[in-house]
């Protein structure tokens, strides 16, 4: 029987996320993206040219996934989060603490990624946030032993 975890356990760690949108004929599209949490809301990379952005403008309905899996380990947590998100104007300290998840510390981060695709300062970046209406946990870590013989482990990261 798959059990809930705290969902902190998940959003802490540099994971990639699936942002689920929808497009004007309303078929569901995806794309992975970084994210941040802070102050209860899922924070994602954009900016205003983005088909995800162009079409949360639109329909603002999102879902977004994350999944927290190791074989080895056996680990395998999901957790899903549906809400309506909102496009945001950069916020440049966010967003280099976000980056900072996934890259490390900023002096260690490649001149060549920040300049041509990161872009900190561009004003035409932009922010996806969703402050979630309901968030759903689904922790089947015991995948490879069954239930009978599960041991919690602690947490990762």
């Amino acid at each position: 029987m798959p059990t809930s975890f705290d969902p902190d356990d998940v959003l802490r760690l540099p994971l990639m996320a699936i942002l689920a949108t929808l497009a004007e004929d309303g078929s569901p599209r995806s794309a992975p993206v970084w994210f941040a949490w802070e102050d209860g809301a899922l924070w994602m990379l954009s900016d205003e040219s983005a088909s995800s952005a162009r079409r949360i403008v639109r329909d603002p309905r999102v879902s977004v996934e994350i999944v927290d899996y190791d074989n080895v380990d056996g680990l395998l947590r999901h957790l899903g989060l549906r809400g309506r998100a909102s496009v945001e104007p950069m916020d440049s300290g966010l967003f280099r603490r976000l980056l900072s998840r996934y890259l490390g510390a900023p002096q260690t981060w490649n001149p060549w990624f920040i300049d041509t695709i990161a872009r900190i300062d561009d004003p035409t970046g932009r922010l996806i946030r969703l402050e979630p209406d309901s968030v759903f946990t689904n922790d089947v870590s015991y995948f490879r032993t069954g239930p009978e013989l599960a041991t919690r482990q602690a947490p990762r990261g």
